[in-house]
């Protein structure tokens, strides 16, 4: 069994979907600190002189809030409030894109509906990635294995929680720190996640293709050819 972990993503990019399809169970690790000017509370999307943020506005915290702990800042009104303007932005710069109708109205639900919890939007917003990608490996929260150790030593735990004889590792942050050695005498493998973003056409091509967006930029282009652009047609997702 391979299992495969990262920090929930709001809006996730396509490195961090494809990391869940090609493991057998991924485990969203909601329990480790929470960390700002990171992705878990926002993401990049194309307008027309490139990308911009959407960014979902916390409260503030203590400084060892775990992802767990942030609470969404709902405290502006009209306009100027977080899911007026994510909105907004996608209905300006995407619906004029193919197929911005076929994902329009799931969308337009989380931009309306209150959210007061981080992790509760963005774990809704991983399911409906998996849904519309095809998506079917099942997801863990980290805080319901009761995990120990840190670095190298958690991960470790966590295998053998799900019981997972290898572990998918991105090829970023994750170099520095992970002990192969100790992996393998623990008699779990490592694998280092092989991921080459594809180029599709998107909506403002005189600005250029902008990669490593939210994965709503592919499917508002792509439609039902995202899976294939992804995986082609041997897809690790049917494994």
């Amino acid at each position: 069994m391979i299992v495969a972990a990262h920090q929930p993503h709001f809006l996730p990019w396509l490195g961090y979907l494809d990391k869940i399809a090609k493991a057998d169970v991924f485990v969203v690790m909601d329990d480790l600190q929470y960390e700002a000017q990171n992705y878990i509370n926002r993401q990049r999307v194309k307008i027309n002189c490139g990308a911009t943020w959407l960014t979902v506005p916390l409260l503030r915290g203590a400084q060892s809030d775990t992802v767990l702990d942030k609470r969404i800042d709902n405290s502006a009104t009209g306009r100027h409030h977080w899911q007026h303007r994510a909105w907004r932005t996608l209905e300006i710069h995407y619906g004029k894109t193919p197929f911005f109708k076929d994902y329009a109205g799931d969308l337009h639900d989380v931009f309306t509906r209150r959210w007061d919890r981080l992790i509760d939007l963005d774990l809704h917003m991983l399911d409906l990635a998996r849904t519309w990608l095809g998506i079917t490996r099942p997801i863990t929260r980290a805080s319901t294995l009761g995990l120990t150790g840190q670095k190298t030593d958690r991960i470790i735990d966590m295998c053998k929680k799900v019981g997972a004889k290898l572990y998918l590792s991105g090829s970023g942050g994750s170099t520095g720190y992970l002990d192969e050695t100790a992996f393998k005498d623990a008699g779990i493998g490592v694998m280092w996640q092989q991921f080459r973003h594809p180029q599709y056409a998107q909506r403002y091509p005189r600005v250029g293709f902008v990669s490593h967006l939210g994965f709503i930029d592919l499917l508002f282009n792509c439609g039902p050819e995202a899976r294939q652009i992804l995986w082609g047609r041997a897809e690790e997702v049917s494994r």
